[in-house]
């Protein structure tokens, strides 16, 4: 907070007032009285001033408070489209409004109405991952997950062919354009890892108790013959034996190899099960898993590629990695990402759900633009009871390195077939919450599942109590994040932002806003973790998006300036017209041009 800061000189014609904060005191509804409710950290001070009080920001260097900048008068004139548009007073007491030519402010339709119902600090912070299948790729039915608080679509590159897919991208964006929402795309790569095939195009099989199944790296004619499965992978057949434990869709049905006949394993159904298209396979001998084989395949397939080039040719906004390896495969993804599309914000998610994944943990996360808690794939790697500890080690990791994380599969796999979840899933859920995950992901619920809307609705509503009663237990987090900047001008925006989450905690403010060209600063601030909601205003509809799967960001499209007393001027007017704030509300703002932070009052 200031010290020792001065008015300025008696030759100024309207002295600046200011309020001296302290990190003990609280805002209350006395302070809308301030002077054009704007005290502001940058001190408005005559032109003819230079003013030399530093501020000093949790161990940062010492940063010089910059003057403040009377904004051009502007005309005062109201779109037809906002005719309740007000003026209001800036902190040099002139009448200040949104002028026609302004760009106007977008915002997801759903998110606007969520802060109009509820109020900025009643918001969902984690975000929601929607895997699209069959029972959600209709225009409709997107929609409908649009409502309830999607905020990515991923689709599983597993499942349906490119044609498919695009039809879907289509739907997505044209959802966006026409209905007003930023629902971000995220596409998700097979992998090299065995699996079974199509299953003949059937939806599903259902082993049975003591059945004996043909596991074939043969090609069929679709129908297949009868307890027959495909593997993908050539050298299945070689490198089983008998008396190992065959696992499908980690763990999912069991089957143990009894016979090897050329191509063809015969292996004998001990754990019945659903059988499902694509699904994994993983092989145990003597309590471990066979990883041999795996560990020589190629992380990313020749088919992989041209999912890759199909995924950069529609613009997607994530790419998710399947069974990553090591950072030299994320490294050279990245680089062939730039190299085929020049000034692309396509951002790379790597899916820890491998032993290689967990040796190579960190490095992996370092190199990548998030990371996914591949729960299922994971599992019937390393045994089940290591799972809980694997992920909570992910989700402070990628935090400790400002990375998104999603913790995904299995969240609610009961509501593939009923409407309700059970109440361990839903302590799963509330478990990944309290972790303080960015974003949570439905697989099978949403793909495929009798109850996608349900299940969605069951992730948002679970959030918000959990994320409520931490605010209302006052679990504030001891700050103890590893510095992540490189130079030193990131190291002052990383403290700036260390300093305003702080700050947004101890004043309760209703919000903070953040104006950033390229997100760097806002997921800053994300990793902070603050109580209150993130308005980030960026220029850019590409990042727009991709902030979306960061936890407690809003994204707002704006056009706006280096000058943060018209940038703010505007926004107040913007927001206020459409609802989503109200005069008193006390917000911090900060940007990642001029490195600043501001307190005030909503005029």
């Amino acid at each position: 907070h200031p010290r020792n800061l001065r008015p300025p000189p008696a030759r100024a014609k309207a002295p600046a007032k200011f309020t001296h904060y302290s990190p003990q005191a609280r805002i209350s509804t006395a302070d809308a009285a301030m002077p054009a409710a704007h005290s502001l950290l940058h001190l408005a001070a005559p032109k003819s001033v230079a003013p030399t009080s530093t501020l000093s920001l949790a161990g940062a260097a010492h940063l010089r408070l910059l003057p403040s900048r009377r904004p051009q008068r502007l005309v005062a004139s109201c779109s037809s489209a906002h005719p309740d548009l007000a003026a209001f007073p800036n902190p040099n007491g002139l009448l200040v409004a949104e002028p026609a030519a302004a760009a106007p402010i977008d915002i997801d339709v759903a998110t606007e109405a969520e802060l109009r119902e509820n109020g900025s600090r009643s918001t969902r912070r984690t975000k929601l991952v929607c895997t699209v299948g069959p029972a959600t790729c209709g225009p409709s039915e997107l929609e409908a997950l649009a409502v309830g608080g999607m905020n990515v679509a991923r689709l599983n590159m597993c499942h349906g062919d490119r044609e498919w897919h695009q039809k879907v991208i289509s739907s997505v964006r044209m959802l966006n354009e026409e209905k007003g929402y930023a629902v971000a795309v995220m596409m998700d790569t097979e992998g090299s890892e065995i699996h079974m095939g199509d299953l003949g195009g059937a939806p599903a099989a259902k082993a049975e108790d003591g059945e004996i199944w043909t596991f074939s790296v043969r090609s069929f004619e679709a129908p297949l013959p009868e307890l027959t499965v495909h593997v993908n992978y050539e050298g299945f057949a070689e490198d089983v034996r008998v008396g190992d434990d065959l696992l499908v869709d980690g763990g999912m049905a069991r089957f143990e190899v009894v016979e090897k006949l050329g191509p063809d394993v015969k292996c004998r159904c001990t754990d019945p099960g659903l059988l499902l298209p694509r699904a994994n396979l993983t092989f145990w001998r003597d309590g471990s898993v066979v990883r041999a084989k795996n560990a020589m395949l190629p992380t990313i397939t020749s088919k992989d590629w041209l999912d890759i080039d199909f995924g950069i040719a529609e613009g997607v906004d994530f790419i998710a990695v399947s069974f990553v390896k090591s950072a030299e495969v994320i490294n050279h993804l990245k680089s062939y990402i730039a190299a085929r599309s020049r000034g692309s914000d396509i951002a790379v998610i790597a899916k820890i759900e491998s032993i290689d994944s967990l040796t190579n943990l960190e490095e992996i996360i370092r190199a990548s633009d998030g990371a996914m808690v591949a729960r299922g794939d994971l599992g019937a790697q390393i045994p089940l009871e290591q799972v809980p500890s694997i992920q909570q080690k992910i989700v402070k990791l990628c935090r400790q390195l400002n990375k998104p994380v999603i913790v995904a599969s299995q969240l609610l796999e009961s509501m593939i077939e009923y409407p309700i979840p059970t109440r361990a899933e839903v302590a799963d859920v509330s478990e990944a919450v309290h972790q303080r995950a960015d974003a949570l992901m439905l697989s099978g619920e949403s793909a495929m599942g009798r109850y996608p809307d349900k299940a969605l609705i069951v992730l948002s509503s679970v959030s918000l109590r959990i994320e409520r009663w931490w605010r209302e237990e006052k679990h504030h987090e001891p700050l103890e994040l590893e510095d992540v900047s490189s130079s030193f001008s990131d190291k002052i925006s990383e403290e700036i932002c260390i300093s305003a989450a702080k700050m947004a905690n101890k004043l309760e403010v209703d919000a903070v806003f953040v104006y950033t060209k390229g997100g760097h600063m806002a997921s800053l601030l994300s990793r902070c973790r603050p109580d209150c909601p993130i308005f980030a205003f960026t220029n850019s509809t590409s990042v727009r998006r991709r902030l979306n799967l960061q936890w407690g960001l809003i994204p707002f499209r704006l056009t706006f300036s280096d000058d943060m007393e018209s940038n703010l001027n505007r926004t107040f007017s913007l927001l206020k017209a459409r609802g989503m704030i109200k005069s008193g509300d006390l917000v911090i703002a900060l940007s990642d041009m001029l490195q600043s932070i501001q307190v005030m009052n909503v005029p």
